[in-house]
């Protein structure tokens, strides 16, 4: 009977560690929760840029024209965000042509290291493409890529560039040649966030509110072994 019970208390003991083991290895499983995003950024933010473009059409001798942009981005998760922009630029040629356009475009902007102060950006969409006073326009697509550095909190400073490709061949005033006429932009600005405590908090409260669960779930069925 002695050796009986020595027994048994030794299988508690081992059930015991296996328990804990077991609820120390759920606590690792949990996936990293990260806030910093929405400490250095935000889940909105209004961005102005100022750079340059260049048309690729049907002349020769393209020139750097003047380019500016207004746009707003809200964040759909820190990886994605929506980014809706104003453009005003003119394109030009030479000595030969020279037009003021703008342009209305949606982005889904891809943000690589949002958790980050230094991220590359990614984005493409489409867009509504008009000369001054509406004389000429069409629709396009356009994507780029950009560099984003946050200077302070909700403060970055931003380069990129896209390409625009315009389902029209008159851009320029011009029809000629086999495909349509395309322009690059090339811009350096600042983005001013804002938003995103209310998020952080309840994104904190959950992930607290899961593992306080994991916890509770396996104390629970470690209670049942007994």
């Amino acid at each position: 009977m002695i050796a009986q019970h020595r027994c048994f208390s030794l299988l508690i003991i081992v059930i015991n560690l296996i328990g804990f083991q077991s609820i120390a290895q759920e606590q690792i499983d949990i996936p990293e929760f990260k806030t910093e995003f929405y400490d250095l950024r935000g889940t909105n933010a209004f961005d102005v840029a100022l750079g340059t473009s260049v048309i690729n059409g049907d002349f020769a001798d393209p020139q750097f024209e003047i380019y500016s942009h207004f746009g707003y981005k809200r964040h759909l998760t820190p990886h994605l965000a929506l980014d809706f922009g104003y453009h005003k630029f003119n394109l030009a040629y030479i000595d030969q042509y020279n037009e003021g356009f703008m342009s209305f475009d949606l982005n889904v902007e891809l943000l690589l290291l949002p958790h980050q102060r230094f991220s590359p950006i990614v984005f493409i969409g489409a867009g509504y493409n008009a000369s001054n006073h509406f004389k000429d326009t069409a629709p396009k697509i356009q994507g780029g890529v950009g560099l984003e550095c946050i200077v302070t909190n909700q403060f970055a400073l931003k380069l990129y560039t896209d390409y625009n490709y315009v389902s029209s061949d008159t851009l320029d005033g011009l029809e000629a040649g086999a495909s349509d006429d395309t322009y690059f932009r090339l811009a350096f600005g600042v983005n001013f966030y804002f938003g995103g405590a209310d998020v952080k908090a309840k994104r904190v409260e959950a992930h607290a509110t899961e593992i306080e669960t994991n916890s509770i779930t396996d104390d629970e069925n470690r209670l049942k072994l007994f």
